[in-house]
């Protein structure tokens, strides 16, 4: 596959919809299973899918699964997030939110067991530094930009940054 910039420069912008989504594999992950096709707030909505479908598979996996599963879900979102750019002709686009849902997961994989104020808490702060980028999560949303591999990997590297600050943050204000 071919991820020049030039030759995405001539691709039209595609506002995503329910049959780009179904059209391929990558779309459906890349785009949170549709969460990522809400008109407003796509990233929140991703979050919250996040929450919601961690909060299920937490039940049924035991620890060592569930590393593997979030591990998994980040190189499968590598190329999800990749894949989906280059057919968008955008190199970040906010419709893309499998970046958010396994940031998510990370963080409650950590988090738990919690409840349900500090899972909202949790939630909050990622969504905070997600969304302003203060500091280091500025500087991870700008390392990796671009079309390809490398920007794909840019789309979901951010958002890990933004959970860290986000478990940090948490582990900081536990311990006073």
């Amino acid at each position: 596959m071919n991820f020049s910039k030039d030759k995405l420069q001539h691709l039209p912008l595609i506002k995503p919809t329910a049959s780009f989504m179904l059209s391929h594999p990558a779309h459906m992950i890349a785009l949170g299973f549709g969460s990522g096709l809400a008109p407003k707030a796509p990233g929140t909505i991703g979050s919250l899918w996040g929450w919601a479908s961690w909060l299920l598979i937490q039940q049924h996996l035991a620890m060592p699964a569930q590393a593997i599963l979030i591990f998994t879900g980040l190189l499968l979102g590598w190329w999800a997030c990749t894949v989906t750019a280059h057919h968008m002709g955008v190199s970040d686009p906010g419709s893309i939110v499998w970046d958010e849902v396994v940031a998510m997961w990370l963080i409650f994989c950590l988090l738990m067991p919690s409840s349900f104020l500090g899972q909202l808490a949790a939630f909050a702060l990622f969504r905070f530094f997600d969304a302003v980028k203060p500091g280091p999560v500025a500087w991870a949303d700008q390392l990796f930009k671009g079309f390809g591999w490398k920007g794909g990997f840019g789309i979901i590297f951010d958002d890990l940054v933004a959970a860290f600050c986000t478990l940090l943050t948490i582990a900081l204000w536990r311990s006073f």
